[in-house]
């Protein structure tokens, strides 16, 4: 009796004590933190912006192409992701915990912030279409937002460029506050206001079928930026990249010499790209190409833009697996892109020489009052110059063309920049069709390897340069349009979607092959 009255007692003393608990205490998890600096949600955001070199993506750029199905296929993709949505989520909370310790309403992180939005939103309407913008990022407030037609998301992503720009200027110049975690370009802030132009000029680029429309005023906003560089600076110089910088310890290059035995047969050339450079009598073939070894044993001398051959990308794979095991295909330079972790170069997500294409083509669409075609060709011919550069070509310079396997000297061959520019077709055509397809095609090379899907972005928009397709691409032989949405979308949001796919597509549905507004002439 005495043992139960005792059990009884402390029964009640624990009920008592239960009942002044916090319980939302009790939830709190001490091991994760509820606040962070800036700086280090920074640090994330831009890890989030990272396409890497040699992915699937470029792939389906058709820079390269794998001929072995276990590993892979050059088929092109079916559902998008909406993951940019928790890269946004981050902005806000980079944003919140920048006004916690102090921060002004307009800060470096509240003007970056404009930045990361106007760049998540666009590659996820370029990919898609519409998406939610307006209602999104509400959370239980709102679990079902619409979508935003692409024509409103392009809107506000100008508008976010135009202020972030203007907050830059104002921070650049008129106060001390500093940012941290940026190791894209330094915390440096004029360098991202150049970055945030440049990339302004890459949206109304992308723009050029909708160039009549008196909402986004898409050239006069254009011109404004190529015509006002001290209200508007972009980037001058290759220096000025935003890139991602491989160091070769915590962060290796994609290809790199402990993988280079598992993939350097698996991996080879594609035709859109190799072509491009040896129509052109190009260099560049010779720094990421290796020649094609039946072509060598074939007795083509290795500096013979004959010997370097890529694959069709459409190419039916086990036909490829065929060829490229016989050696009639080019692979990639394997010393250059297989011989150090650090990699040769970086992962280049907005460049100068992208820049100077995109000018290029604003002053051929005239787009520039007073700007010839001669301004043109200064900006066309500086892109090149920039892209050979990328890859260490100058007038003088020296390339050594190796043998795939061993690595082992074929022959050095002294480049001529001056004379490749000098070539009929590689001189500017002045402001026409012809100029316009050197423009592009050019731009195509420079992306090689950076910034994500723009060149496939860009061969959507144009036709150029021509992509290969057949049943190695998938989609019944038909290079796609765009993403599907994804299906989880279906599961949460089902009536918004089907709006958003009824407006935009009609009785098509949510199709591999519609075309997306951006791209509607």
């Amino acid at each position: 009796m005495k043992k139960i009255k005792t059990f009884l007692v402390l029964s009640a003393c624990m009920l008592v004590m239960n009942s002044c608990i916090d319980f939302e205490e009790l939830e709190k998890n001490e091991n994760k933190p509820a606040q962070v600096p800036p700086s280090l949600v920074l640090n994330g955001i831009e890890n989030d912006m990272y396409e890497a070199p040699w992915s699937l993506g470029h792939r389906q750029n058709q820079f390269w192409c794998c001929n072995y199905n276990y590993y892979g296929t050059n088929e092109y993709w079916s559902n998008a992701s909406f993951a940019s949505f928790q890269s946004l989520r981050n902005i806000q909370k980079m944003e919140s915990e920048a006004k916690r310790t102090g921060a002004p309403d307009i800060n470096p992180y509240s003007a970056l912030g404009k930045f990361f939005r106007a760049y998540f939103f666009v590659r996820m309407t370029q990919q898609m279409g519409d998406v939610p913008m307006t209602e999104a990022l509400k959370g239980l407030e709102n679990p079902t937002p619409v979508y935003d037609s692409q024509k409103e998301i392009y809107q506000q992503v100008l508008v976010w460029l135009e202020e972030a720009n203007a907050d830059l200027k104002k921070l650049d110049t008129e106060n001390d506050l500093t940012l941290a975690g940026d190791f894209y370009l330094g915390n440096d802030l004029g360098q991202w206001r150049k970055a945030v132009n440049t990339f302004a000029l890459r949206v109304l680029i992308s723009l050029s079928e909708q160039n009549d429309d008196a909402d986004l005023n898409v050239e006069d906003r254009f011109a404004s930026i190529v015509n006002n560089p001290s209200e508007y600076p972009v980037m001058i110089a290759p220096k000025d990249n935003m890139q991602y910088i491989y160091n070769g310890t915590t962060n290796l290059y994609p290809t790199n010499p402990g993988n280079r035995g598992f993939d350097k047969g698996r991996y080879n050339m594609a035709q859109t790209y190799v072509k491009a450079l040896t129509d052109l009598h190009d260099p560049r073939v010779y720094v990421t190409c290796n020649p094609a070894e039946s072509k060598i044993a074939g007795g083509v001398d290795p500096a013979d833009f004959a010997a370097y051959v890529g694959a069709p990308s459409g190419e039916n794979l086990a036909d490829m697996t065929v060829k490229a095991g016989n050696g009639e295909y080019s692979f990639a330079n394997q010393l250059r892109y297989y011989g150090t972790t650090k990699g040769p170069e970086p992962g280049v997500l907005i460049s100068y020489h992208e820049l100077c294409f995109n000018i290029a083509e604003g002053i051929n669409r005239g787009w520039v009052p007073g700007k010839t075609a001669a301004d043109a060709e200064i900006y066309y011919k500086a892109g090149i110059a920039a892209s050979m550069l990328f890859y260490d070509l100058k007038d003088g310079a020296s390339v050594t063309i190796t043998e795939p396997d061993e690595d082992a000297p074929l022959k050095t061959v002294t480049v001529s920049v001056t004379d490749y520019l000098a070539q009929p077709s590689v001189e500017y055509s002045g402001n026409n069709a012809t100029g316009l397809s050197q423009i592009l095609t050019q731009k195509y090379i420079s992306l090689f390897q950076q910034s994500g899907f723009e060149a496939y972005f860009n061969y959507r928009r144009t036709g150029i340069p021509a992509f290969h397709s057949g049943p190695g691409t998938g989609n019944n032989s038909t290079i796609p349009k765009r993403w599907l949405y994804p299906t989880t979308e279906k599961n949460v949001n089902l009536d918004n979607l089907n709006d958003a796919v009824s407006s935009q597509f009609g009785a098509e549905g949510d199709n591999l092959n519609s075309e997306l507004w951006l791209n509607q002439d």
